[in-house]
């Protein structure tokens, strides 16, 4: 059997980045949680904690971490089944990856049908849709909304639908950098708005619809934020790619327009999350599911 103080105070180093943190957190001193890491690590055999500012979990430390957001989870369901077996049980925090469109849109109703029925917290970590499932494989994270279609090892995937983007831009941007049509010359010269050094949109579109400059990168400028984004482009400064249910009331107001009509980039969305952990998520994965339907294009 693990030590179970030795995971939670594992898990508390991780998730405030130091053993001080972490000691206030647990309401012990520094020294107990230290030695409390010390043991589950003597214990198992290996460093489950990378010191430094701040303190992260070797890949070992973070399974360990998923393993005790696991147990929390079933303990809570068990607490609310059960309510005088296991009364002073902490509420368990669920961390998640999904991508910040997903977040702006569909995603908040499912956190709130699940937050409505549960006394669980949520813990978001924002990251692209490529890269949230790396998250996911790296045991940051108990579940992640991705555009990876592959199979993760140990996990399982849903198909959630499909999130729709266009490229737009205000007016008048485009008459300035487009007044003979997108073309690939003119698109070599038109800054762009990208989201984060993650964000391929932009690049996958003109792929896509074979207008990519051959020899130079156009300009770029970086705002991760999704009402900054989508101001900017308003305001001109650049055109991206926008989910459609995102900027409804931008296209029909016309202070954004796209760049080429009816020339959409479609991204699959899956919703992933360890095998292991499917009976104390299941009611989280309705949720999520229930809410894609909604909002999604049907894959």
């Amino acid at each position: 059997m693990l030590d179970y103080a030795g995971l939670e105070a594992l898990a508390a180093v991780v998730r405030e980045g130091s053993f001080e943190r972490a000691a206030r957190r647990l309401h012990v001193t520094s020294s107990a949680v230290s030695q409390r890491v010390k043991q589950l690590e003597e214990r198992v055999g290996q460093v489950l904690i990378l010191r430094g500012s701040p303190c992260t979990g070797t890949e070992a430390g973070k399974r360990l971490c998923l393993h005790a957001e696991q147990v929390a989870l079933l303990e809570n369901e068990l607490r609310r089944s059960n309510p005088d077996l296991l009364s002073d049980t902490p509420i368990p925090t669920l961390k998640l990856a999904v991508n910040a469109d997903s977040l702006s849109t569909w995603f908040m109703d499912a956190m709130a049908e699940f937050t409505a029925g549960s006394n669980e917290l949520l813990d978001l970590r924002i990251d692209d849709q490529d890269h949230t499932a790396q998250r996911l494989k790296e045991g940051e994270v108990i579940a992640a909304v991705t555009a990876t279609a592959t199979t993760i090892a140990g996990c399982n995937t849903w198909p959630l639908g499909t999130m729709r983007y266009v490229a737009a831009a205000s007016p008048h941007y485009v008459e300035q950098y487009f007044p003979d049509g997108v073309t690939p010359a003119a698109l070599a010269l038109a800054p762009i708005m990208t989201y984060d050094r993650n964000d391929k949109l932009q690049d996958r579109w003109m792929h896509q619809y074979g207008l990519q400059a051959a020899r130079s990168a156009p300009p770029r400028h970086f705002i991760p934020s999704n009402y900054g984004y989508v101001r900017a482009c308003e305001v001109g400064m650049g055109w991206g790619m926008h989910p459609t249910v995102l900027i409804e009331q931008q296209l029909a107001q016309g202070t954004l327009v796209e760049l080429v009509p009816r020339k959409p980039l479609d991204v699959p969305m899956y919703w992933a999350h360890p095998r292991s952990a499917q009976a104390s998520l299941e009611r989280l994965t309705r949720c999520v599911m229930s809410a894609a339907k909604r909002w999604l294009e049907a894959a």
